[in-house]
């Protein structure tokens, strides 16, 4: 029988420039006479040497590796310069590679003093809310909605009308009403380089979802080929003729500002173009390289804690690593203030390759205060941090020091981390995340913050024990399903289960249909009462399976049952 009742599975929804050397013909060594012919051929050769050209940028990005290509036309297609990417191409190993990759985030980071790179972070979490929340049978990241968001950000204010609608079309295009195809219109109060106030229009003329950017106002409009429909009020009063839209030669089809008005400056032809060209351009570099840290060792490890890591796919080449701490209460030493019981971490981590080059640094404070009256209770509880970081696939080196600033005693973590790839074309998923903590987050904080992925926080039971009475978060990313040509949607299931021992006491199964989501990317985001299980030690199993591409891919995790936690009142 299933103990856990039925389950309601829902969802939601990665210096300077080398040129080669030329070729330095060698002298021709003397020739006896009767060996002239071949001194000629030798001349000959050299003068083809010399006029041998060097290998154009084309070659040269030809030639590079493939985790380079991807770097280039996945992580950073978008804001990387010309320049930059003239000079990658032409670089000639893989070492001065990585550290034009380590030159060029540190260019972009905003606060020289800082020990991590608020720039880098904010991209790569750009990335992945634009693959969350664009994706319409490409990744969200190659759609025009989501470029612009991981180019400029989260717009200001954004009007959207999924279903398009009745328009009443402006003066300055015509007036009347018409219909409209589904469209959304992103603006930002300011962009540095385009100016106040840019609006940015999206339209989905195909129904499929993906959002197409215009600078033509007339093209959400659904009636514009349909003859008598949607005219304008000239059209109506006979004045105008439909069929004039179609003879612009703006690239637009926009009607005649209706009784001889004008049409704003910003709807010419050429601020239009300009207005394309400059939402689409690289953002300008504005800040300089940075000096490598140094860090001490610390040998001490007096403060226990214990740790997980989890991988989430960013790109085909970026995986987002969030590091998950769990510090015990009882091991931070508590003092006592106007009865408020206070304790005070200070954290340091260095992720580095397993030559020594550091690539990723960051620090925080985690601090607790508990009134006299849940001091017991809390003691018996712990503190969590996370960092979530954007790294290549690869093997890494984690150092993790935590510091109690009470008693100095310190914690040390040094271990081995290991960072998948997610390869192209193959169904992948994330690791599945056990959380004590999974809900919706506000508008405002969206991908923002310790444990928010996308929308939804998620915090790690790291320990992955649960009490009775506490509900268990499930949290998973399906990648790389295939969507059909045609129909736009994928062909995805989903099997969860529930094990004691070899016995599976829960199961149930749904489609990519019943959980909303039809595109390359499948998250299954869900809380999962656990008070019908007795204490113990259970699996929670999920496969999916792509149907199309006839591949299969599954995630577990061990999680343990104890007997319910008394609250604050109960425990009095």
């Amino acid at each position: 029988m299933n103990r856990l009742g039925r389950w309601c599975f829902g969802a939601i929804l990665s210096g300077g420039v080398l040129v080669p050397l030329a070729l330095h013909a060698q002298a021709p060594a003397p020739a006896s006479p009767a060996g002239q012919g071949a001194e000629q051929n030798g001349d000959q050769k050299q003068d083809n040497k010399k006029q041998k050209k060097p290998p154009s940028n084309r070659q040269l990005y030809n030639e590079l590796a493939s985790p380079y290509k991807k770097w280039l036309n996945e992580d950073v297609v978008y804001i990387i310069t010309d320049e930059e990417r003239r000079a990658f191409v032409q670089l000639q190993t893989n070492e001065e590679r990585e550290q034009f990759i380590e030159q060029f985030w540190q260019r972009r980071n905003p606060d020289p003093d800082a020990t991590d790179n608020p720039f880098k972070e904010e991209h790569y979490r750009r990335i992945a809310y634009a693959n969350e929340h664009f994706p319409s049978g490409i990744p969200g990241w190659k759609t025009d909605r989501g470029r612009v968001y991981i180019e400029y950000g989260k717009p200001d204010t954004i009007e959207t009308h999924p279903t398009g609608g009745t328009w009443n079309r402006p003066m300055d295009q015509g007036g009347g009403t018409t219909s409209t195809y589904p469209y959304e219109d992103w603006t930002y109060n300011y962009i540095e380089g385009i100016g106040n106030n840019v609006e940015l229009e999206f339209v989905d003329t195909t129904g499929t979802g993906q959002y197409q950017f215009t600078t033509d106002p007339s093209a959400k409009d659904a009636l514009l080929e349909i003859p008598g429909a949607g005219l304008t009020l000239a059209e109506q009063e006979g004045l105008s003729d439909k069929s004039q839209r179609f003879l612009n030669t703006d690239g637009t089809h926009q009607a005649a500002p209706a009784f001889g008005g004008m049409r704003p400056a910003s709807q010419d032809e050429f601020s239009r173009l300009e207005l394309e060209a400059k939402v689409f351009s690289p953002p300008q570099v504005k800040f300089k390289d940075l000096e490598a840290m140094v860090s001490s060792r610390i040998v001490r490890d007096q403060l226990k804690f214990t740790y997980r890591f989890d991988f989430m796919r960013i790109t085909s080449d970026t995986v987002l690593v969030p590091i998950t701490v769990n510090i015990p209460n009882s091991q931070m030493s508590f003092h006592d203030r106007d009865g408020v019981h206070s304790a005070t971490l200070d954290l340091f981590g260095r992720i580095s390759t397993l030559s020594g080059r550091v690539v990723q640094t960051f620090e925080d404070t985690v601090r607790q205060d508990f009134p006299d009256s849940l001091l017991q209770q809390s003691i018996k509880s712990a503190s969590v941090y996370q960092k979530a970081v954007p790294l290549r696939p690869g093997l890494y080196r984690l150092d993790v020091v935590v510091k109690d600033t009470t008693s100095n005693n310190v914690g040390v973590l040094n271990t081995r981390l290991a960072v998948p790839p997610f390869e192209d074309e193959k169904l992948a998923a994330s690791t599945l995340i056990l959380a004590d903590e999974i809900s919706p987050v506000a508008a405002k904080e969206l991908g923002v913050g310790q444990f928010v992925i996308g929308s939804v926080k998620i915090r790690p039971k790291v320990d992955g024990t649960f009490p009775a009475n506490q509900p268990m978060g499930l949290f998973l990313q399906i990648y790389n399903l295939k969507v059909d040509d045609k129909t736009h949607k994928n062909s995805a299931t989903l099997d969860m289960q529930v094990y004691e021992g070899d016995k599976s006491i829960a199961h149930i199964v749904q489609s990519s249909e019943d959980l909303k989501q039809t595109g390359e990317q499948l998250t299954v985001q869900q809380v999962v009462p656990i008070n019908t299980l007795a204490p113990g030690k259970y699996r929670v199993e999920i496969k999916a399976t792509d149907a199309l591409a006839n591949q299969t891919i599954s995630r577990s995790a061990d999680f343990t049952v104890v007997a319910a936690e008394k609250t604050a009142a109960e425990a009095h």
